[in-house]
């Protein structure tokens, strides 16, 4: 029989960094919007993304890509594809 190897295309999603506290590592906030199973209203459903950032470019505000990928760490499934826009500004710090 002739062995065909099938390649998986890597699943791409799209969202915003709510958080680069640790070192190459990026949080992604990816938002969907799903009707609600029995009434229809158009709500809004969401996940959290841990995500591989090798040169620590990214900034809390980024809209980025991210890819699926092999796992990197107990919960690091993905990596930083593209940064799609920066963040206008910096967030601000309030000091107590």
């Amino acid at each position: 029989m002739a062995e065909v190897e099938q390649k998986q295309v890597a699943r791409t999603v799209t969202g915003t960094v709510v958080s680069n506290k640790s070192n190459q590592t990026i949080t992604v906030l990816v938002e969907r919007r799903v009707p609600h199973e029995r009434y229809g209203k158009i709500i809004r459903r969401s996940n959290k993304l841990h995500a591989h950032d090798a040169n620590n470019e990214c900034n809390v505000g980024d809209v980025v890509t991210v890819r699926s990928s092999r796992p990197i760490s107990k919960t690091k499934h993905w990596v930083l594809e593209r940064i799609e826009s920066r963040a206008t500004s910096a967030p601000e710090v309030v000091e107590s």
